[in-house]
Parts: structure tokens; sequence; C-alpha cells
């Protein structure tokens, strides 16, 4: 049985997830303007994520909320792409296998959605962040896509679901 539990988000778990949020982000540079870590829906995350072809999950330890991540479609993007969103952890969440079974959770969300790609943005020095998504499948672009405002992330992956 794994350390962790994956669950949906729910109204209570709203305020741990920004304050992972607004934790880890610095710990990458990610909290200047362009960063997720600035948009309105960190403020209330089970709301921003219930909607049509959105989800967001939580990561639960020891009953304590220690990670999330989601998907939602790509701003501004093609109908057929989903971005996956938010996804920080904790360190005592870190090399435990949150991190791809949230990764693997997020994809067969979005592939019950109907979403046929998955996009994600991150920045260099998420070097642990990106060694997960090239081993699950995704490539690296050389531009962003849609219109997500994160204008700070400077790498960008893709991969087909």
């Amino acid at each position: 049985m794994p350390a962790f539990l994956i669950r949906p988000i729910e109204p209570r778990d709203s305020a741990a997830v920004a304050d992972i949020i607004r934790a880890v982000m610095p710990e990458f540079g990610a909290d200047g303007p362009g960063f997720a870590i600035h948009d309105p829906e960190v403020n209330d995350m089970h709301t921003a994520y219930a909607r049509p072809s959105g989800a967001y999950f939580v990561v639960e330890r020891d009953g304590i909320v220690v990670g999330g991540g989601g998907v939602a479609p790509l701003e501004g993007g093609e109908a057929d792409v989903c971005e996956l969103r938010k996804m920080y952890f904790l360190p005592e969440a870190r090399g435990i296998g949150a991190g791809p079974a949230m990764l693997q959770h997020c994809l067969d969300a979005a592939r019950g959605f109907g979403f046929r790609r998955c996009y994600i943005e991150t920045l260099t020095g998420m070097d642990a962040a990106q060694s997960l998504y090239r081993k699950h499948g995704f490539t690296q672009l050389c531009e962003p896509l849609g219109g997500t405002g994160h204008f700070g992330c400077d790498r960008f992956y893709i991969r087909d679901l």
C-alpha cells in the first residue's frame, strides 16, 4: 500500500493547496510576475476546478494534504489540448512516488474528459519535474502554446494521450 492517498480536492483543501503552492514555487524562484503563484484560482482551487473538463487532486499523507495537481482545458489552445496545472509537492511528498502517481491520475482524468494531448509549462531549475515529464512521454517544445499568461515559464512540453 502506498504511503499516500490521491483523491479529488474538497472545499476544505483549498487553503492547504494555496499554502503548498505559495511555499513550493519560491523554492524554484517562481514567485515573481508571470508565474502561476499569482493566478486568482490559487485562492480557491476547489471552485476553480469544479467545472466540466477540469479536475484537481490532492496527495494526502497521514491525513495531511502535502501536494496536488490538476488538469483543465489549455487557455487559448486547441479544444483537444489540456494543461497539467499546478502540480506541486511539499518536501515530505517528494521521493515517495507521489509525482508519478499524480501525473498518471491527471492523465487518466484528461483522457476521460476527451482530451487528446496534454501540455505542461515549467521552468529551468525544476529538473525533477522535467525528468518526470520526459519519462512519461512528454516531448519538449520550443515555444509555449495557448495563452496562460505564465511568461515566467521557459520550458514547455506536450504528449499525446
